[in-house]
């Protein structure tokens, strides 16, 4: 990227619902606030998808296996919300006391599966992810075109941890309109030397700043990044290292 970017909150979206209109709440917001959503990016919290979407789910409904009882039992937790993390998973990556790493359904390898209570309807509901992040976001920009927007892009984010580092950082679950990556091999640094590897995750990096707005507490699930470069296409799932590839599994 090149030039000044701007990151600017969408500020009283209300409490979304399932069946919740995503696109034309953040257009009302986007109004609200003086924003054109044209020339940018526009970043969404994967929960106020999740919610319009209705991927939410009643613990009181589940019925928990012996794993789940075991590792609730162990880390003082619900054996339901336990269950949630396991069915949404195909694998544990990682567990030790108060921690469940696993891989989600997706491909994804982060915490609890992506499952979430914080901020959830009521005290027995969770919040899990869409099931296609990227069809999710695909929707989104189309609709938010077909009302005269544009152009723009749409990042999903979710807060990630990352191996070997602490602390949180958003990351892109659903990619629309943008490339997630962006392959500099091939082409010269500043001394002429031909890079190789050197392939910057674009929409993660865009999911991270918008992250720095987007505090669980302050009600803004939205931001909208103005000046970031809309080059390419793709989706998320190219964010998803082959497992041939890893060297960490």
């Amino acid at each position: 990227m090149s030039g000044a970017i701007t990151l600017t909150p969408l500020q009283g979206l209300p409490e979304v619902t399932p069946g919740a209109d995503l696109a034309a709440l953040v257009r009302e917001a986007a109004a609200r606030g003086g924003i054109s959503l044209s020339d940018g990016v526009l970043c969404v919290c994967q929960k106020i998808v999740s919610k319009a979407e209705g991927a939410l789910v009643d613990l009181r409904t589940l019925v928990p296996r012996p794993e789940a009882i075991a590792i609730a039992e162990e880390d003082g937790k619900d054996p339901r919300h336990i269950e949630l993390i396991l069915r949404e998973s195909v694998r544990t990556v990682r567990r030790a006391k108060y921690v469940l790493i696993t891989e989600t359904i997706h491909g994804f390898v982060c915490a609890n599966a992506g499952v979430d209570l914080s901020n959830a309807p009521d005290d027995f509901t969770a919040v899990i992810l869409p099931r296609d992040p990227d069809a999710s976001a695909r929707r989104l920009r189309e609709a938010l075109l077909a009302a005269g927007c544009g152009p723009l892009a749409v990042v999903i984010t979710d807060t990630f941890g990352r191996p070997w580092r602490e602390g949180l950082v958003d990351v892109a679950l659903g990619v629309s309109g943008i490339a997630p990556l962006d392959d500099q091999r091939g082409s010269k640094d500043r001394r002429g030397r031909e890079l190789q590897v050197t392939i910057p995750a674009t929409a993660d990096a865009l999911a991270a700043a918008a992250g720095l707005l987007m505090k669980k507490a302050d009600g803004v699930p939205a931001v909208w990044i103005h000046g970031a470069p809309l080059a390419g296409d793709g989706n998320a799932r190219q964010l998803i290292r082959d497992a041939k590839l890893d060297l960490f599994r």
